[in-house]
C-alpha cells in the first residue's frame, strides 16, 4: 500500500508537471543560447539528514527539452538547476557534449529518492563521456559541479518536484 502511494503521489507531481500550473514563477536561467528550447520552471526541494535545500529549476520533460538540457550555457545560477523528468523508469546515462559548465547529477528514484550522485566534465568534441548511474531512474537533476556536496546532499536523500508555470 505504501509503494502504491508513493507511486500516485509522483503520478500526481508529474501530471501537474505535464499539464501546467500558475504561470507565475521564478526564471532562475532567463537568457536561453540560440537554438534552445523553452523550459518549464519549477522548485527542487531536497530534503537532506539535516537540511532542506530549495532550487529554482528549468524542467525538461520533451526529448527536445532533455536533448538539449544546459548545452552551450555559459553559467548556472548557484541556487538553481534543471530537472530532467521521464514518464516511465529510465535507464542510460548523460552526456556533457557542447556542455561548458562543470555539474554535478542527481538521478532519482519514483519516489523521489537519490539514488546516485556523479560529477560530469563538460566536453567539447566526440567521443564525450557517457555518465551511467547504472540503475534505472525517473528524474536527475543536474546542479552545478560540487553543489550537492556544499548542502550535504547524499544518496537516499529525497527530491521533491513542483511546477511553477507551464512548458511551452
Amino acid at each position: 500500500m505504501k509503494r502504491l502511494m508513493a507511486c500516485l503521489s509522483i503520478a500526481f507531481i508529474l501530471t501537474g508537471i505535464a499539464c501546467g500550473g500558475s504561470s507565475e514563477g521564478p526564471e532562475p536561467n532567463r537568457e536561453l543560447p540560440p537554438g534552445s528550447p523553452t523550459f518549464g520552471h519549477g522548485r527542487a526541494l531536497i530534503d537532506t539528514r539535516d537540511d532542506s535545500v530549495l532550487l529554482d529549476v528549468e524542467i525538461a520533460q520533451t526529448d527536445e527539452q532533455r536533448a538539449f538540457g544546459l548545452m552551450k550555457r555559459e553559467r548556472l545560477a548557484e541556487d538553481s538547476g534543471m530537472v530532467f523528468l521521464f514518464f516511465e523508469e529510465h535507464s542510460g546515462g548523460f552526456w556533457m557534449k557542447d556542455t561548458l559548465i562543470p555539474l554535478s547529477i542527481a538521478f532519482f528514484d519514483i519516489d523521489g529518492d537519490i539514488v546516485r550522485i556523479l560529477d560530469m566534465e563538460p566536453c567539447e568534441a566526440d567521443p564525450c563521456e557517457i555518465y551511467d548511474p547504472g540503475t534505472g531512474y525517473y528524474g536527475a537533476l543536474e546542479v552545478n559541479q560540487g553543489a550537492f556536496d556544499d548542502w550535504g546532499v547524499q544518496e537516499g536523500d529525497h527530491i521533491e518536484i513542483t511546477q511553477t508555470d507551464p512548458t511551452e
